[in-house]
């Protein structure tokens, strides 16, 4: 495989990693701690990630139980979670928070699956900028001579083979998560 093509595998790799980070954020009807992932809270004035100022479980299919190991930091991850656009009320009990997940309308199924295909859509846009960075590449270095035609012909078929890979397992993965979505 040419150097460039595995260069540009790499930032592929990297590109489904973002996708499926995103999709995991999306709420479906199950609790699931990757829900609250992507939440920062205000931690002393610096804005951190959740994950690093508390434990997040989900010990039921409904529930997200969000433990902050200092207890000031209470009202700050409350505060996160309310001002999320995930539509989600907690309730404190001491220092543990529990968030109950309410089962999803029809309509806000709807909207987080379009959600879901937009950020595939916008990885597969990603991959695309991606192939012709490389492409470009390819062409650049066949016109100075530094590789044959043929060479340049084999890597840009390595990495429209690439590219139809790794758009596939976009598409696996949003559909996926949207039958996830439209269970009930």
């Amino acid at each position: 495989m040419d150097k460039r093509a595995a260069a540009a595998e790499a930032r592929m790799k990297k590109t489904i990693d973002a996708v499926a980070q995103q999709l995991s954020s999306v709420r479906t009807g199950k609790a699931s701690s990757s829900l609250l992932e992507s939440l920062k809270v205000d931690y002393y004035g610096t804005m951190t990630p959740i994950a690093q100022v508390a434990s997040i479980s989900a010990p039921e299919a409904r529930l997200i139980v969000v433990q902050p190991w200092d207890k000031t930091a209470v009202p700050e991850v409350v505060k996160a979670i309310q001002t999320s656009d995930l539509g989600l009320n907690p309730q404190v009990e001491g220092q543990i928070i529990r968030i109950p997940i309410p089962p999803l309308s029809e309509e806000r199924r709807k909207d987080f699956a379009k959600l879901v295909r937009k950020y595939g859509e916008d990885g597969k846009v990603a991959l695309r900028n991606i192939r012709r960075d490389v492409n470009d590449e390819l062409k650049k270095a066949e016109k100075n001579k530094e590789i044959s035609e043929d060479q340049m012909h084999d890597g840009l078929d390595q990495v429209q083979k690439l590219i139809d890979d790794y758009s596939k397992k976009i598409d696996e993965m949003v559909s996926r998560r949207e039958a996830e979505i439209m269970e009930i």
